[in-house]
């Protein structure tokens, strides 16, 4: 299956209304570090999109702020399931689900839609967040008010700590 690209970003972005362009850069942005290397802000400002599969065929999305690893106990019990049920998803389900490779999932714009979506709660700490932009070289910035409310997203605690 072919995965999306960062022009379909930026048309799922113009669908929303939104008049954010997608930077594209010549280096890696794949990581969280190479990600605010590349931008030029501090680490916890990327937002890691990171699909997860709860119990096998549920999918689920968790935006969390790059300076933090998700903790898959406190999902587990956010969703009432045991931890062993909360999968990270294969690549192969991030481009059949989600549209995108990991290291270029955005927060918007999937292949497939429906799932919900969790906000680690330690983005509050910023403004303004940058996210992937459809690639492993491509982010985009935006507020974090307005992602909470194109991505319909729930802040909650999912980081470890």
């Amino acid at each position: 299956m072919q995965g999306m690209t960062p022009q379909d970003v930026e048309q799922a972005l113009q669908v929303l209304g939104l008049d954010i362009e997608v930077i594209i850069f010549e280096t890696s942005t794949a990581t969280s570090q190479m990600a605010a290397d590349n931008v030029g802000c501090e680490l916890g400002q990327i937002v890691k999109s990171l699909g997860f599969m709860i119990d096998k065929e549920k999918p689920l999305l968790v935006l969390a702020s790059g300076d933090q690893v998700v903790d898959d106990r406190k999902l587990a019990t956010l969703l009432n399931v045991g931890r062993k049920k909360v999968r990270m998803m294969t690549r192969e389900q991030c481009i059949e689900i989600l549209g995108y490779a990991p290291g270029g999932v955005p927060p918007i714009g999937h292949r497939q839609s429906g799932f919900d979506v969790y906000i680690d709660e330690q983005l509050q700490r910023y403004q303004t967040v940058y996210a992937a932009g459809g690639s492993s070289q491509a982010i985009f910035p935006i507020e974090l008010e307005t992602l909470h409310l194109i991505t319909h997203g729930i802040f909650t605690d999912v980081a470890k700590g």
